[in-house]
């Protein structure tokens, strides 16, 4: 009985009109149009971080002419939300937000125009050193989830503006 359910689920999962993103591998039409994308410089310690993220997940190919550029810019704030009598902070949230466009190497045209985010808390403890520390691992685990979201939404553009080959 087990069988039959577990085979009528795996029929219904194909009939349903999801496919893989990814298809083909390093060979498929998204990883070739994503290997075109070339990431502009972004400014500060959030920005290289940012950069160097997008560059590992893009795996451009300097062999082949960037079709695309992709210009990011970043806000980073850190705020303090939780307080003592003493009027000391205890917590903090660090908010990086990203604008990011795909830009048409050639054409110089808008393709893609979006945001991406995310936040993360950090315990403020008497150690300086500690905080700050924490704030930086808070900004790389930031630069790597904002780079997978704006990955993401450049790879369902490729993936339905690039023809079938």
């Amino acid at each position: 009985m087990m069988r039959i359910v577990a085979l009528a689920l795996m029929l219904l999962v194909s009939a349903c009109g999801l496919r893989p993103l990814y298809s083909n591998g390093e060979g498929g039409k998204v990883a070739q149009a994503l290997r075109t994308v070339d990431v502009a410089p972004i400014d500060g310690k959030a920005g290289w971080l940012m950069r160097n993220a997008l560059n590992d997940r893009l795996g451009r190919d300097r062999a082949v002419t960037a079709q695309y550029r992709l210009e990011v810019e970043l806000d980073d704030t850190i705020s303090g939300f939780g307080v003592r009598r003493d009027d000391a902070v205890t917590r903090e949230r660090r908010t990086l937000r990203a604008r990011y466009r795909l830009v048409d190497a050639t054409r110089g045209t808008v393709l893609l125009d979006a945001t991406a985010g995310s936040d993360a808390g950090i315990d403020v403890v008497s150690s300086e050193y500690a905080t700050v520390a924490a704030e930086n691992t808070a900004l790389e685990r930031l630069s790597q989830i904002i780079a997978d979201q704006i990955v993401a939404r450049v790879a369902l553009y490729a993936e339905r503006q690039t023809p079938d080959k």
